[in-house]
């Protein structure tokens, strides 16, 4: 009985790694990922919802309605994200807090701006090595995703969707929204193009979205004005760029 409840448990936590890199996914999608039956999804989608992780949307129709009800786009909330790990995030808010006492908007943005860097100079190599606008945002993806982020990437009109299903420091980045606005100039740097922040995780969006345009990659200063382009945040789970969360 205690191998049965053991390995109920490996398989809801995998359900729910998958919302949380897939998200938002049908009930189909996760069977088929799993290899489970639809039925034995809805068990455990059922349990993560009784515990307040998981929770759904209506899928939106697409060309003419249908009979029946739409599907069903199930995402982790934020007590599901907080099992995949939100450590020592009151000390960073009052770390960061202390910081803003002796040194103001200059002080955080100084913070936010040398954590941006950290991240991506460890990846810079990797990024800038292609030459083209969407293999940059793919390899941006990976490199994110080893850093605990479950990025992925998709083709959206003219240009790609780069979505964040995990953000660590999303209950930091509520506080102090800096530290999104640098991390979304660091991301124009390394593409080498303006892009531009559709959705984030700290502002209750289910996936943090940067819209990257296709084109020529042109000089990005650190700290560039992000540009705008008129296109939607996701809305159904994207197709997941490979890699492997630290």
């Amino acid at each position: 009985m205690k191998n049965e409840q053991q390995a109920e448990g490996r398989t809801r936590h995998g359900v729910a790694r998958l919302l949380l890199e897939q998200g938002p996914i049908t009930t189909a999608a996760v069977a088929d990922t799993m290899g489970l039956s639809p039925a034995a999804v809805r068990r455990h989608l059922d349990v993560l919802v009784a515990n307040r992780e998981a929770e759904f949307r209506d899928a939106p129709r697409r060309g003419q309605r249908g009979r029946g009800r739409p599907a069903k786009l199930w995402l982790l909330t934020e007590t599901g994200r907080a099992r995949f790990g939100h450590a020592y995030d009151d000390l960073a808010i009052a770390a960061i807090q202390f910081v803003a006492e002796g040194g103001g908007e200059t002080a955080i943005r100084a913070f936010a701006e040398r954590r941006a860097a950290i991240l991506v100079d460890r990846h810079r190599a990797a990024v800038t090595a292609h030459d083209e606008v969407a293999d940059r945002a793919n390899a941006l993806a990976v490199a994110l995703t080893r850093e605990g982020y479950a990025a992925s990437t998709r083709r959206v009109g003219t240009g790609e969707q780069l979505c964040q299903h995990h953000c660590p420091v999303a209950h930091v980045a509520a506080e102090f929204p800096q530290l999104c606005e640098v991390e979304t100039a660091a991301f124009a740097d390394l593409l080498g193009t303006h892009v531009q922040r559709l959705a984030t995780i700290a502002r209750g969006d289910a996936v943090c979205t940067t819209h990257v345009p296709l084109g020529g990659i042109e000089p990005t200063e650190p700290g560039a004005t992000v540009g705008t382009v008129p296109t939607d945040p996701i809305q159904t789970a994207p197709t997941t760029t490979e890699g492997t969360p630290s």
